[in-house]
């Protein structure tokens, strides 16, 4: 296996900016390189969850346009509610 390249990227930050990225860097007694390593990483899985999620949630619709299979709201809740009592039960059956 190789290991990753690092290589260098500029970021302009305005000088109130870069005065709190410090500040908080010292109080964490970490550089402002780490901090702002850790914070782009942070923002990008983020990022990345929910762009999955906002695909998946496009295809599920996809997928009900195209075959109406679908369960009601109040049998999602029925489900969810019995799942949050500790009861390890199937989820409902979809229908048209």
């Amino acid at each position: 296996m190789t290991a990753a390249t690092l290589r260098p990227v500029a970021i302009k930050l305005d000088d109130d900016m870069k005065t709190r990225v410090r500040r908080l860097a010292e109080a964490r007694q970490r550089t402002s390189h780490w901090l702002m390593r850790e914070a782009i990483t942070q923002y990008v899985v983020r990022e990345e969850k929910r762009e999955a999620f906002r695909q998946e949630t496009l295809k599920a619709w996809e997928d009900f346009r195209a075959n109406g299979l679908h369960v009601t709201a109040g049998e999602a809740d029925a489900w969810l509610a019995q799942l949050e009592q500790g009861n390890d039960i199937e989820p409902p059956a979809c229908h048209e």
